[in-house]
């Protein structure tokens, strides 16, 4: 059987998507990955040969950082600020790392469940510096699908 001739994605687009409500001035995105545990079953054969089988065990949960440059948008700040003060129903939410394509269109989805901000970083700032200032918001999430 043939592989599909499909070209590779490019970084070149990334958006944030909450509640609705896309962030498309994402500059990078980082940490995104899909992982379980490993149960390791020893055991012997009917013949006593001694084996030792892998099996999936119990997904993990993860965290993804998203970097954008710093703007007037507080939707970040407010975020973080539901979390810290405990207002976990405010700040768990559902949402994805859409990535896009050369012409604006979403060719990939990263579903983000039951996610929560759990740092924000503004980067140092010099006096003089020509550099533009960033946000880093780390996002913990419990389960992440792939669309």
């Amino acid at each position: 059987m043939a592989l599909p001739d499909l070209d590779s994605a490019v970084a070149h687009s990334f958006g944030l998507e909450v509640d609705g409500i896309v962030i498309k001035q994402i500059t990078e995105v980082s940490g995104l990955r899909m992982e379980q545990d490993v149960i390791e079953l020893r055991q012997n054969t009917s013949d006593g040969k001694y084996v030792v089988k892998k099996l999936p065990g119990r997904p993990k949960a993860g965290e993804v950082t998203l970097v954008r440059g710093l703007t007037a948008d507080n939707s970040f700040e407010q975020w973080i600020k539901n979390a810290r003060f405990g207002k976990m129903t405010d700040a768990r939410k559902g949402g994805a790392i859409i990535v896009y394509d050369f012409e604006n269109n979403p060719i990939k989805r990263y579903k983000l469940l039951n996610a929560w901000p759990k740092s924000l970083e503004i980067s140092s700032m010099k006096a003089g510096d020509t550099n533009v200032l960033t946000e880093t918001l780390t996002i913990t999430y419990e389960q992440m699908e792939v669309e």
